[in-house]
């Protein structure tokens, strides 16, 4: 299981297969395709790219334990267990997404669960 962390250390995500991203209360979130974030209804976030998840203009969003580059990480904070992996939407069709910016190693003024 990949975890991902906020900005302030916080658990906000995990993914078990790869492709899928649930919030870490269980709740799905959205899903990885090349590399590429998308909700459920199709609409394109963002960008999976060395342990981050960054939003459509290349500030991080989120980060796993071993991210490579990026923003000064935060401590991690204290750890609890994910919640129970709710059902799957069904996938929209992913929209186009935009030209891949530059990396930015800045902390995106956005919020992961806010986008989905």
């Amino acid at each position: 299981m990949i975890e991902f962390f906020d900005r302030n250390g916080s658990e906000a995500a995990f993914c078990h297969d790869g492709q899928s991203l649930y919030l870490w209360n269980g709740r799905p979130a959205a899903f990885i395709h090349d590399d590429k974030v998308y909700a459920y209804d199709g609409r394109f976030i963002g960008w999976a790219d060395r342990g981050w998840i960054s939003d459509e203009d290349g500030a991080c969003l989120l980060f796993e334990h071993d991210a490579v580059g990026g923003p000064q990480k935060p401590k991690r904070q204290g750890k609890s267990s994910p919640g129970p992996r709710g059902a799957k939407p069904q996938r929209g069709e992913a929209r186009p997404a935009p030209a891949r910016p530059t990396a930015i190693p800045a902390w995106s003024d956005r919020v992961f669960s806010d986008l989905i």
